[in-house]
């Protein structure tokens, strides 16, 4: 199906190699930025000099998506996973910051999928399982949420749907007729997959040889669903690169003062892969549907990691969780079994032992937030009134 990855690319090889792949293909997708550059704007060009000499004018405009739909896990989920007395994201001190009562997401506050969803101008999509619990059979307006904490592209130790199953899902809205082909036509949606098939792999077999192999079938597979979402009728598909995993505060070495260099090291690789992956469906498709959220780039720019370590930054405690122990847990007689920082506006960048806080989110998105523009808004034509003489406009 596709082509096997290059031998000369191996977890086991020193992390110096790693780095210079991992500059080689940023240096190469850079090309690629520039010679699309170029060629958008020759098209502007043409297009204007078309205009000038046809009795119909067209307009280029940046469309937004009118809907959005999610897939993923945790860093996406925003009330998927089933709110029963052992479920995490629905105890306090989840939900602290933002809405201010547990629901159901990862963090104290907003995640990706909440500041997504705000620069697209649309409200943050219902979570598929509380459209289903409501009984409703009518569309939610602004998309639908069908990401599921601690689940992944393959069967995970967390008893949900993965992504193929969730895909399945909105399919069979679809069939339903809960969402029509012209809703999808012009939606958006964004995929996260950030490390639980990875983690799941290393406590079934705890053996990083197998994981070069591991990380091509997951691409592969994660391509397959990339793919599948296209073909369901939504024209701009946005997946997210893994972010260092070696750096969350439970992989990070005891001091919390570093990153773990196996973790990043095949967090890199899995990336590697990815951009390969996309580069190859993108060839088969001249609108290029298919673009990367990178959260490696945005967390490490948020930290200021170089060489595996956080430089100085806007947080205090880069590597460490604001809600440390076993939070959300309370034992027999109440007593909480963790403890929740002073100031997690400012000092936290993780909210626990995985996820980011509302601030570390809000961090990423603003790292994001420069590239979103280029990759989310699709250019389509439409022939409005005539427009006056060799009008021609291209609006951000």
């Amino acid at each position: 199906m596709y082509n096997n990855t290059p031998s000369s690319i191996s977890i086991a090889a020193p992390i110096r190699s790693f780095q210079d792949y991992y500059i080689m293909e940023k240096a190469n997708y850079n090309s690629i930025i520039i010679i699309i550059t170029m060629f958008l704007l020759c098209l502007i060009i043409s297009e204007a000099a078309a205009a000038s000499s046809s009795s119909s004018h067209y307009v280029l405009v940046e469309e937004g998506p009118k809907k959005l739909f999610v897939f993923g896990d945790s860093y996406a989920d925003t009330g998927n996973y089933p709110p029963t007395n052992a479920s995490t994201p629905w105890r306090q001190p989840y939900g602290i910051s933002f809405p201010g009562i547990p629901s159901g997401r990862w963090s104290d506050g907003r995640v990706l999928t909440d500041y997504i969803a705000s620069y697209l101008g649309l409200e943050s999509p219902r979570p598929y399982a509380m459209w289903k619990r409501s009984g409703e059979e009518e569309e939610d307006g602004d998309g639908m949420n069908f990401a599921y904490g601690g689940t992944g592209v393959f069967e995970t130790r967390v008893d949900g749907p993965k992504m193929g199953t969730q895909i399945k899902s909105l399919g069979q809205l679809v069939s339903r007729n809960v969402y029509t082909r012209q809703d999808l036509s012009s939606s958006l949606a964004l995929v996260t997959s950030v490390g639980n098939d990875y983690l799941t792999f290393l406590l079934d077999h705890g053996n990083l040889k197998q994981v070069e192999g591991f990380a091509e079938n997951l691409t592969r597979q994660l391509s397959e669903n990339l793919k599948r979402i296209h073909e369901m009728g939504i024209p701009k598909v946005a997946v997210t690169a893994m972010e260092p995993m070696g750096c969350l505060p439970g992989p990070a070495s005891s001091s919390s003062s570093n990153c773990n260099k196996i973790g990043n090291r095949i967090t890199r690789f899995h990336n590697q892969l990815l951009r390969q992956r996309v580069d190859q469906l993108n060839h088969h498709y001249s609108s290029r549907p298919f673009v990367i959220l990178d959260l490696y780039a945005a967390f490490t720019s948020a930290l200021n990691i170089r060489d595996d370590r956080p430089g100085k930054s806007s947080f205090e405690e880069p590597l460490m969780p604001c809600c440390r122990g076993m939070c959300g847990v309370v034992d027999e007689r109440g007593n909480k079994e963790y403890t929740v920082c002073d100031d997690r506006r400012k000092a936290f960048f993780f909210w626990d032992a995985v996820h980011p806080s509302q601030q570390g989110w809000l961090a990423v998105y603003s790292a994001l937030k420069p590239s979103l523009p280029a990759l989310l808004f699709s250019p389509h034509y439409y022939s409005p009134p005539p427009p006056p003489p060799h009008a021609f406009h291209y609006l951000i």
